[in-house]
């Protein structure tokens, strides 16, 4: 941090800054900054390496009085900055944006050193006595100070250096990565294909892949000469095992419907997962593909990150058990024995992430989320393990700090470099204007205009505001906003997080859902009402496992909530004002988890979400039990989200096209099917109508995922 006023100029790359007069210099020429860049500069190069929030650059811009369309104004500050830089958003170099955060001066910094002469003493007279003191204790304050940065400078240099390898721009995330066991290569996928890159040089080249074939997760053989690649088909969106030469030579397939692929230390042996969402399954192979078995039957949850011990001894996984609300659930690192097939808990915590490696010096390295209002950034933490016992020891460290998510963490064979992903995600809203009854839609336009995740779930009855949910604040709060106004109204601010929100019978109240209190041991979801004009939240109701809700829009008071009983899918109707339940039906397939109500609260819509299904299937049945129907989408796959027209004769479906790409469908009940947006550069998620049948409101997320090294851990 620059805090010696006499140290005006910095220098960083090839250019020289002089904060006082807010000039740059390059190769001797003069670049004169006007006064809002200059001001971001100067703070940026004060903190160097440090976040410079949003807040703190506004109080420096602006005054507290001044009135200011501050996201365009800092915006447009900022990119006059990197223009005078030569820098970009995509690639940088100097200035670094931090979603939803800030910004980071990432480039070396340089001050011009203080020199200070040696004092001459002498002591011949008394009356220098004086003197004598001040200059010793200048030479003292000078020693202290000096001591201060060479120890504040040494600390610097134990902490883990992070240097980003790739830069793929948003919306091409990259998907998995790993370094080669002597560290001197990368193999990476992203949705244009597989590469691997010299990482002295930078040399990428590109690995040929069947145009059926995408690879997903890659690791490494030992010997450093086959990469262990999970691929799917499309479009059926089978996942396969799959042993690559980098030397050259074809690909050959270890086994089908597996993926997560973890080979052991020895090389001997691969542990792999089968199975769907909520029924995975481990598994364990030769490294060849011969004598596949079975180690864990399918409980209920899923598994990420498999890896192995260092001895080889142990398969190590996350193992998730899933509350379905927004961040609730069962997170564990867990290890299984694969003599005896037994298992243990090495350590649990519901905020970690997809991201594991062991060490050769028996540290488990995982991924933490932050606690809010960072909880959509996570970071990498370290906890020694006593390999005799396989248990933890010792307090966990710490290896990163900062924004984004940091996930699919992959080690050299020295345990000298480790790479992760950085992976940001800001879904929007958006609104579009529906044309006509065949599901045309206009283009959509931008609702939420900040940087966090928001989601649509309802509409004013009037069909001129949007209800959604956003963690703007820190949690996941209820919003309100027109789609003539730029800024939305807070309607429920809260500790807990607001997942579910929809309007009341007939549209005078909304309701919405809270998930479980930190303090509640009984992890109950609460289901909450508001007036519709806001006001103090009242408690409807209070169980485990509730995972949606919706009433019907007209003519009916009824509504409906479904509620998660491990491999079941139980509907409940419920009264919105006293609370009481009946049980309405119950679905055996935990999977059936899409579905959607009426507006005239006669039928119900579900859609299966299921990775291999070759055709999208909707099941819509009579909510008194006396018809039901089967709608096959054909050359449709994965339904993903299911909501019904404002007219009910129709639905909203978001599933995928034999390419893989996300698509909004509007699917009459006779099956005709029209697309109605297709979405190749963004996520896509699910689409709101209005009630006057007007306006649909959707969500789409901006996707950034690029490889980090970490080195010094």
């Amino acid at each position: 941090m620059l805090e010696n006023g006499d140290r005006s100029t910095v220098r960083f790359g090839l250019f020289e800054a002089d904060l006082r007069s807010g000039e740059l210099s390059r190769s001797g020429s003069k670049i004169r900054l006007q006064e809002q860049p200059f001001q971001i500069l100067s703070l940026l190069l004060q903190k160097p390496g440090e976040v410079v929030t949003r807040e703190e650059l506004r109080a420096r811009l602006w005054p507290a009085d001044t009135f200011v369309d501050f996201d365009h104004g800092l915006n447009a500050a900022i990119k006059r900055l990197r223009d005078a830089l030569g820098d970009s958003a995509e690639n940088p170099r100097f200035i670094e944006t931090l979603a939803r955060r800030g910004y980071r001066f990432i480039a070396p910094v340089e001050t011009p050193q203080l020199q200070v002469p040696a004092p001459v003493v002498t002591l011949s007279s008394t009356r220098n006595y004086g003197l004598v003191l001040a200059a010793a204790g200048a030479v003292l304050a000078i020693g202290m100070s000096a001591g201060w940065h060479i120890g504040h400078r040494s600390a610097a240099a134990l902490r883990p250096a992070e240097r980003r390898l790739t830069g793929n721009p948003r919306n091409d995330p990259i998907s998995s990565a790993a370094l080669s066991p002597d560290g001197r290569y990368m193999a990476f996928a992203d949705k244009t294909g597989l590469f691997l890159r010299v990482l002295g040089s930078g040399e990428t080249h590109a690995i040929v892949e069947p145009d059926d074939l995408k690879t997903r997760d890659v690791s490494w053989f030992p010997d450093g000469t086959r990469i262990l690649a999970t691929r799917r088909e499309w479009p059926e969106r089978k996942p396969s095992l799959w042993s690559l030469s980098v030397l050259g030579g074809p690909a050959r397939k270890l086994m089908d419907d597996s993926e997560q692929g973890a080979i052991s230390s020895d090389g001997k042996q691969i542990a792999f997962t089968r199975g769907d969402y909520y029924h995975q399954e481990l598994w364990l192979m030769d490294a060849d593909g011969d004598h596949p078995r079975r180690l864990i039957a399918a409980e209920g949850g899923d598994y990420g990150s498999v890896i192995w011990s260092r001895d080889s001894r142990r398969i190590v996984y996350l193992r998730y058990v899933y509350k379905p609300t927004m961040d609730n659930g069962e997170v564990s690192i867990e290890m299984c024995d694969p003599g005896s097939g037994m298992t243990d808990v090495i350590l649990s915590n519901s905020r970690l992430w997809n991201a594991l490696v062991w060490t050769p010096d028996d540290r488990i390295i995982y991924s933490l989320q932050e606690p809010p209002p960072n909880g959509s950034d996570s970071n990498l933490w370290a906890q020694k393990i006593d390999i005799r016992t396989y248990k933890p020891f010792g307090e966990p460290v710490r290896l990163t700090s900062g924004p984004d998510e940091k996930v699919r963490i992959n080690l050299s064979a020295d345990g000298k470099r480790l790479s992760f992903l950085r992976l940001a995600y800001s879904p929007q809203v958006y609104v579009a204007e529906l044309r006509g009854d065949n599901g045309h839609l206009g283009k959509p336009q931008r609702l939420s205009l900040d940087e966090q995740r928001n989601y649509p779930y309802d509409w004013t009855p009037d069909g001129k505001s949007v209800l959604f949910v956003s963690d703007r604040d820190g949690s996941f709060h209820l919003f309100k906003q027109a789609i003539d106004q730029p800024a939305p109204e807070l309607l429920v601010g809260r500790d807990e997080n607001v997942f579910v929100t929809r309007l009341g019978p007939q549209g005078k109240s909304i309701l919405f859902l809270l998930t479980a209190s930190p303090n509640d041991p009984s992890g109950k979801v609460r289901l909450m009402r508001i007036p519709l004009a806001g006001g103090v939240p009242e408690s409807v109701l209070a169980e485990t496992g509730i995972n949606n809700l919706q009433c019907a829009r007209r003519s009916s008071n009824l509504c409906i909530f479904s509620q998660y009983l491990t491999d079941r899918l139980a509907f409940y109707t419920f009264d919105s004002h006293g609370g009481q339940k009946s049980l309405l039906k119950v679905i055996p397939e935990s999977e059936w988890l899409n579905w959607s109500l009426s507006p005239d609260g006669a039928m119900l819509a579900l859609a299966k979400k299921h990775r291999g299904a070759t055709t999208a299937t909707i099941r819509v049945f009579a909510v008194d039990g006396s018809s039901e129907r089967t709608l096959d989408l054909d050359g449709w796959f994965g339904v993903n989200y299911i909501d019904w027209a404002a007219d009910g004769k129709s639905l909203w479906v978001n599933a995928s096209s034999a390419a893989g790409t996300p698509t909004l469908l509007n699917v009459k009940l006779n099956g005709k099917v029209t697309s109605s947006l297709e979405e190749t550069e963004m996520q896509l998620g699910w689409a709101i109508p209005s009630p006057d049948g007007r306006h649909v409101a959707i969500w789409k997320g901006e996707l950034s995922s690029n490889v980090w090294l970490l080195e010094g851990f």
